[in-house]
């Protein structure tokens, strides 16, 4: 039994290193240097408001091919036990991308936004079936605690890189290089290798669950689609299920426009891109232990209730953004984001991951992806567009950041009074009666 035991842990372990490893890639390139670089290196001597617009599409575009590749993959995986398989080739595609942005010339935007766009793909694409693996590592009590390990680990872990590679763009001749430029490139660089080493303990170690449909190698793609089909058909009397993915399509919108454009808003008022970078650092730290503690209160006094809650402060966030001016400012916001950023992505994982038949845990959670993201195909676009809006109509730059950036608490306000109407118990008995 104690062997047992110490197996189930590696398991649950190497599941959460995970996320220790893709989060460098969420932390360094897309929240951290990506939007910096793209707007100063990539996009030198181009308006603001158009660096923001093409950087709102660039997320967009890739969020539209994984709300279409999602549930099919998902679907493929659960009848062919390929859930790792698919994952490595995800995580693999958005390795070999990160490190060719490292590649990329001054000025030339539209390359730097293709192989973002394809790294995106990769990174999201993995977590479709990193995700649904959390059914197999822990049984139904644990979902909170250990889905919150990994999101806490991903922020302990991306912390770390991205607090070495600020190190390390700030004083650029301490490891031999001659400006901050070339740092930057040797940072997307590092994000590759890290991605890499530490994927292999899940791949190593994380059993696959059995296949759902024992479908022969060269029918499963059609089995997969004809599956796909009837999932489709049969989740439009889910109430729960289609409740709940309404609701966190609306607010999940939210906390990835904001983690995205975060330093791209912060620049675009005239903060200082060092201090927003330091802004992203306390975030990740804060998050750390945030995140662990999410997992048990989410036990104590509920899941649903402590998502509200988080959703409750992203409001706050959201509105309090448009107000901002000093750099004290930015930092009490990183802080606050902080507190509620992985709790809120953990405790949805777990809610979802009760009310959904874990025979099918790909697929389900396939389409909880694909809304995931389907969702950043409108807020960063959102956001991008109100302030071209506003800056036509005789704004400021300054100005139409601030106006931009309050459209997304409506992402917040309406998914959190969708998400007030959904019934975890009754999502249960459904997830049931599908097994």
């Amino acid at each position: 039994m104690g062997r047992i035991g110490l197996m189930k842990k590696k398991q649950v372990l190497s599941w959460a290193l995970y996320d220790w490893a893709n989060s460098a890639f969420a932390t360094t390139v897309m929240a951290g240097f990506f939007p910096v670089f793209f707007k100063q290196y990539w996009n030198a001597g181009v308006d603001p408001t158009v660096s923001t617009a093409r950087l709102g599409v660039a997320n967009s575009v890739a969020s539209i091919v994984i709300v279409l590749l999602a549930p099919i993959l998902g679907a493929i995986a659960d009848r062919s036990t390929a859930r790792k398989k698919f994952l490595l080739i995800f995580a693999s595609l958005g390795i070999f991308m990160t490190v060719a942005l490292s590649l990329v010339a001054r000025g030339n935007w539209l390359l730097s936004s293709v192989l973002f766009m394809v790294a995106v793909i990769g990174f999201s694409g993995g977590n479709v079936f990193y995700d649904s693996l959390l059914t197999s590592v822990s049984e139904e009590k644990d979902f909170d605690r250990i889905s919150a390990l990994g999101y806490s680990l991903g922020y302990l872990g991306g912390g770390i890189l991205f607090a070495f590679n600020v190190w390390m763009t700030v004083n650029p001749e301490i490891f031999g290089f001659p400006d901050s430029t070339a740092a930057v490139r040797f940072a997307f660089i590092t994000v590759g290798i890290w991605w890499a080493v530490f994927s292999v303990p899940l791949l190593l170690y994380v059993k696959e669950p059995p296949s759902e449909g024992g479908s022969p190698r060269n029918g499963v793609v059609r089995a997969a689609l004809r599956q796909l089909m009837n999932t489709f058909k049969s989740i439009r009397r889910l109430k729960t299920i289609c409740l709940f993915l309404a609701a966190y399509w609306l607010y999940i919108d939210g906390v990835d426009t904001i983690f995205r454009m975060a330093v791209d808003y912060g620049i675009s008022i005239g903060l200082n891109h060092r201090d927003l970078i330091k802004a992203l650092l306390i975030t990740q730290f804060v998050g750390f232990p945030s995140a662990i503690a999410f997992g048990y209160l989410g036990g104590k006094l509920g899941t649903k209730r402590c998502i509200l809650m988080a959703i409750a402060m992203y409001i706050v966030v959201s509105i309090w953004g448009a107000f901002m001016h000093s750099q004290k400012e930015f930092y009490l916001m990183a802080i606050t984001i902080g507190l509620v950023q992985g709790g809120i992505q953990a405790l949805s994982r777990s809610f979802f991951a009760r009310i959904i038949p874990a025979s099918k845990s790909a697929e389900y959670f396939g389409f909880y992806n694909m809304l995931g993201k389907f969702a950043a195909v409108v807020g960063p676009v959102l956001m991008g567009s109100v302030g071209l809006i506003a800056s036509s109509m005789g704004c400021s730059g300054d100005l139409a950041s601030r106006i931009s950036i309050t459209s997304v608490s409506l992402l917040f306000i309406s998914g959190g009074i969708l998400f007030c109407f959904v019934d975890e118990e009754k999502g249960k008995k459904e997830a049931e009666f599908l097994s």
